[in-house]
């Protein structure tokens, strides 16, 4: 049975585009999702900065 022919399903393809849009928008981080009473409710994104990148351009990488 696809998600589209169960109505009751656990996500619908509104849902997939919001989890498809955070997780595009990630370089690091994580995409969390809040599931009650068998529905998705919440989509959280947290994206982490990455400083590895400065510190090897301190020390005379990349240029």
């Amino acid at each position: 049975m696809s998600l589209r022919q169960n109505q009751r399903s656990i996500v619908n393809e509104a849902i997939i585009k919001e989890i498809i849009e955070a997780l595009n928008s990630l370089k690091y981080g994580y995409v969390q999702i809040t599931v009650h009473n068998s529905r998705v409710v919440q989509i959280d994104k947290t994206e982490k900065t990455r400083l590895d990148d400065i510190w090897r351009l301190e020390n005379g990488a990349g240029i």
